[in-house]
């Protein structure tokens, strides 16, 4: 048994699963002042509630325009607003679909947002300052020579881009990365891939301020070095020290060239 869209103007459009059309006959017309913005917030609460699945095509413009009460381009602004923040995206020859909600899929919207967010960015920073210091001390506390390893290896390739004036953000953010699966626990794992991700924008361009590489370097190896000691304390101060530097480039007014 098959559903339709029933716009007389667009005709018949085909749906290919049932829950589509029950959710299509909920919404509602529109009564505020900013109207964008509820049309975003309802087509987020059916995307959040599951109702709304992943890979679900939107139906057009003008027919969620005529079931809303609103104009085009009041849906048109929110459906970029949820393009924005990852929970849409268009699909050559598709139309608009819904994302899978995966912390991957939202971080690079967000990342874009950081670059010009400075409160949202502190926040951010803020909790790297929470997270990693003692992530780094118990890194140092379980770290095997293997480990230590590793990390001389990543630390050596951010080296010699730094020499040769190349900006190794990946090895940056390999490295941070290596911390936390030398402490092994897989939540943090995680939630320091995601924030990598999230601050990939800002970092990138705070590492081509003059000398920034450089104060990173010497960050990673003051880390390196308390881990090798197998000193929790010293490498929790470390990565403190190190963070409070990124912190200074990342809010504070840069300078030219």
């Amino acid at each position: 048994m098959s559903d339709q869209w029933t716009n007389p103007d667009l005709g018949a459009q085909q749906i290919s699963t049932p829950h589509l059309s029950a959710v299509i006959n909920e919404l509602e017309p529109v009564r505020r002042t900013r109207v964008y913005e509820e049309v975003a917030e309802r087509i987020r609460r059916l995307i959040v509630d599951g109702r709304l699945r992943a890979g679900d095509k939107l139906p057009p413009e003008r027919e969620l325009a005529e079931r809303f009460g609103v104009s085009r381009t009041s849906v048109r602004d929110a459906i970029r607003m949820l393009e924005l923040i990852g929970l849409l995206e268009p699909r050559q020859g598709e139309g608009t679909v819904v994302r899978d909600l995966t912390p991957d899929s939202l971080a690079q919207p967000l990342a874009s947002i950081l670059i010009h967010n400075r409160a949202l960015l502190a926040e951010l920073l803020e909790v790297r300052k929470m997270f990693e210091p003692p992530l780094a001390a118990r890194a140092a506390a379980l770290a095997r020579p293997e480990d230590i390893t590793h990390l001389e290896e990543i630390y050596a390739r951010q080296a010699a881009r730094v020499r040769q004036g190349q900006v190794a953000i990946g090895e940056d953010s390999e490295f941070h990365y290596a911390i936390a699966k030398t402490a092994r626990n897989r939540v943090a794992l995680k939630v320091v891939d995601v924030l990598m991700d999230l601050l990939h924008e800002s970092r990138e361009r705070s590492l081509q301020v003059p000398g920034r590489m450089q104060r990173s370097l010497a960050g990673h190896r003051r880390i390196l070095d308390a881990m090798a000691r197998r000193d929790p304390r010293a490498a929790e101060s470390a990565m403190r020290q190190h963070l409070a530097e990124i912190e200074d480039v990342l809010l504070k007014p840069q300078p030219e060239g």
